[in-house]
């Protein structure tokens, strides 16, 4: 079945393996235009430069439909971005990126499919993307019996490089243990000691959750209460209005369309004037703050990445990645939202697996071995591939750890109001590679 968001205006500027246009053939007898379905192949973008230099091909899967679409679209953006940055400065080793695009539809089993359709059809030689967490889960296995690099863009579930770890999966970004030690000190000393934690009620939101019970609790403070919401709930207030008693906080971790949800429904019931309200920062992402307006006034989060010029992220290498993020997410949203994490961390993603690929002369994915050995323990440093700042994978668990900032919405904008040390994130590894 042909994936729908192949025929959406947004995409049309994008390149994936197969795309065609609707040209007409010219030229052709009609038994030669029929065989074609009417249908040329448009040429790679990367012909003219890179002649018959064989690409890199790169599967990248991400839901652009059902309820975390929104989401999976932005994540799209940081990859191309990334890869159309790539392939115009002479590509990786002489050789061009070609990415190879599905929609797994936000769900497991279709994310399983496609996985192995990339293996076995598509042939590709690394995989970088991903976005919800019982997604990653799902296919982790399939990277890992085919011996593929799995360079995750956005999933945040805890035992992706803990219990459930894989040598041939790596995670360039924050976990949720790390978010924990960096905010719950100031959840605790700051705004209240007793909290109700409301999540999303599958890996993502249950292991956030876990996770700030134990960090709140370190911290001196007691998390009293809990609500768990099932995956695209469009109607919360049943679950949002059981939330009462004594305590002083809600946080909430809640990401995409939950995040928008979410929301506006505790507003609309009080439960952000009653409580102090704060959270992942995952529900004041830039690009839900059209649809939440000034509802999210006074929400306070922590976040690896925030579309603001303070404090260290005012560099050049910030302001540039920005100005193109502004301009890429445009064609999918007309309102021109500012990036978040999601753009940020796949951009980020697609160029450490860039590195990688320089640094261990990978050719496909027979060399498999010798990308990872790049990559466990890379650091790289703040720069127009890295502009959210330094960061390192660490080679036991293959986990990043980087900055994170506290911030408060005020006027409908990010404000920072501290800054957490990527040392200061640092949580102990516990996996153990099978």
């Amino acid at each position: 079945m042909a994936e729908r968001w192949r025929d959406e205006p947004w995409a049309t500027d994008l390149w994936w393996s197969g795309k065609t246009t609707r040209r007409r053939v010219l030229g052709l007898g009609a038994t030669a235009a029929g065989a074609l379905g009417a249908t040329l192949l448009v040429p790679p973008p990367w012909r003219a430069a890179f002649g018959q230099a064989r690409p890199y091909k790169i599967g990248t899967m991400q839901p652009l439909s059902g309820p975390t679409a929104a989401g999976g679209k932005t994540a799209l953006v940081g990859t191309q971005m990334a890869v159309e940055r790539i392939n115009r400065t002479g590509g990786v080793n002489g050789r061009p990126i070609e990415l190879v695009i599905a929609d797994y539809e936000s769900k497991p089993d279709v994310g399983r499919r496609k996985a192995e359709k990339f293996v076995s059809e598509d042939r590709i030689d690394a995989h970088q993307g991903g976005f919800m967490s019982n997604v990653c889960l799902a296919c982790m296995p399939v990277w890992e019996e085919h011996k593929i690099v799995n360079m995750i863009g956005v999933c945040l579930d805890t035992t992706i490089t803990t219990t459930r770890c894989s040598r041939y999966t790596f995670r360039p970004f924050d976990y949720a243990p790390a978010q924990a030690v960096a905010f719950a000190p100031y959840l605790v000393n700051k705004l209240g000691k007793r909290w109700h934690i409301a999540y999303q009620d599958y890996a993502f939101g249950q292991s956030a959750r876990d996770a700030y019970v134990a960090e709140i609790k370190r911290a001196g403070g007691e998390v009293v209460g809990g609500t768990g919401i099932p995956l695209g709930t469009a109607d919360m207030t049943p679950f949002l209005s059981k939330i009462s008693g004594n305590f002083d906080g809600l946080f909430g971790v809640f990401a995409a369309k939950d995040a928008v949800t979410v929301a506006t429904q505790a507003y609309d019931l009080g439960l952000t004037k009653k409580y102090r309200w704060a959270g992942d920062g995952s529900i004041a992402e830039s690009t839900n703050l059209p649809a939440i307006g000034s509802k999210i006034e006074g929400f306070i989060g922590q976040n690896r990445y925030l579309p603001v010029f303070e404090g260290p992220l005012n560099t050049s290498y910030h302001r540039r990645f920005f100005d193109e993020a502004v301009a890429a997410l445009k064609k999918i949203d007309p309102t021109g939202p500012t990036p978040d994490r999601f753009v940020q961390s796949n951009f980020e993603s697609m160029n450490f697996l860039k590195l990688g690929i320089q640094k261990s002369g990978f050719q496909g994915r027979q060399d498999s071995a010798k990308l990872i050995a790049a990559l466990e323990g890379l650091e790289v440093k703040e720069s127009d591939d890295f502009p959210q700042g330094d960061k390192s994978i660490r080679r036991e668990d293959h986990q990043a750890f980087i900055r994170q900032f506290i911030f408060e919405m005020r006027g409908g904008k990010h404000r920072i109001i501290e800054v957490v040390p990527r040392e200061k994130t640092v949580f102990p590894a516990a996996c153990k590679f099978a």
